[in-house]
């Protein structure tokens, strides 16, 4: 009997065993699943890699920042260009071959003290550290040559011809009375010279006509007949121009109507 239960002990620790064995297969398998899980979780540490790596790549965003400051830079130096540009015109002003001039080469001018001349032609000459456009003048008359800077050749006095119209004037001029000297001569020798250097020919004419007067009624001395030689050069080049004369005939003109006294005196 004891030998029975013995066995139907061991029969049922058997059995309680194989029950058992289930229990440890079944934890077994319900544990699997967990690996599974954590299989599962894999890829969520993939996402993260990922982002991790979407992190470091963030920085390659920052090219299109370089690209901008380059592009930056070149607007800057653009603008700097155009900033600059206005300088260069600058200097294409100053230069004098674009000033406007009142005379041009060619052109019939008096030059005061000298008479009528003709614009021959135009030279860039250096003076001082500066350089300067000047107008060539060959006189009518004297068989001279002038040289006047252009930019100022108004302020010294340089004036075109006279009109055919004026001329006309100027042969009115001889006609009035003359003017003589008087006590004080030597204020009158100073003022016959101012007209003399004033370029104004109605003034010139007035020169020629007293002292034409006074050499055929009283005589002039050496001095006197000096300035009605100059005066009359400076009549008879401008006059030509103006009328359109040669020089031999503008000079009989010219004596033709100057004023003439009866019986002369001679010196």
């Amino acid at each position: 009997m004891a030998t029975k239960k013995t066995q139907t002990k061991s029969s049922a620790s058997t059995k309680t065993a194989a029950k058992k064995a289930p229990a440890k297969k079944a934890t077994a398998a319900k544990k699997a699943p967990a690996k599974k899980t954590t299989a599962k979780k894999a890829p969520a540490k993939k996402t993260a890699a990922a982002k991790k790596t979407t992190a470091k790549k963030a920085p390659a965003k920052k090219a299109p920042a370089k690209k901008t400051a380059a592009a930056k830079k070149t607007a800057a130096a653009k603008k700097t260009t155009a900033k600059k540009a206005p300088a260069k015109k600058t200097t294409a002003k100053r230069a004098p071959a674009k000033k406007a001039y009142p005379f041009d080469v060619g052109d019939k001018v008096v030059y005061p003290h000298h008479g009528a001349a003709t614009i021959v032609k135009k030279e860039r000459i250096e003076f001082a550290g500066e350089v300067q456009d000047y107008f060539v003048l060959e006189i009518a008359t004297d068989q001279l040559t002038l040289r006047v800077p252009a930019a100022s050749a108004l302020e010294r006095g340089v004036r075109p011809v006279i009109s055919k119209n004026k001329a006309r004037q100027v042969f009115a001029v001889f006609k009035e009375d003359p003017q003589e000297a008087g006590a004080n001569w030597s204020r009158w020798y100073k003022l016959l010279t101012e007209k003399i250097n004033s370029g104004d020919i109605f003034q010139v004419a007035e020169v020629v006509r007293d002292l034409t007067y006074a050499q055929q009624v009283k005589g002039i001395s050496p001095a006197l007949k000096r300035m009605l030689a100059k005066a009359r050069l400076i009549i008879v080049s401008e006059l030509q121009f103006s009328l359109d004369l040669s020089e031999e005939e503008t000079i009989k003109k010219l004596d033709r109507a100057l004023p003439r006294v009866d019986e002369p005196v001679e010196v």
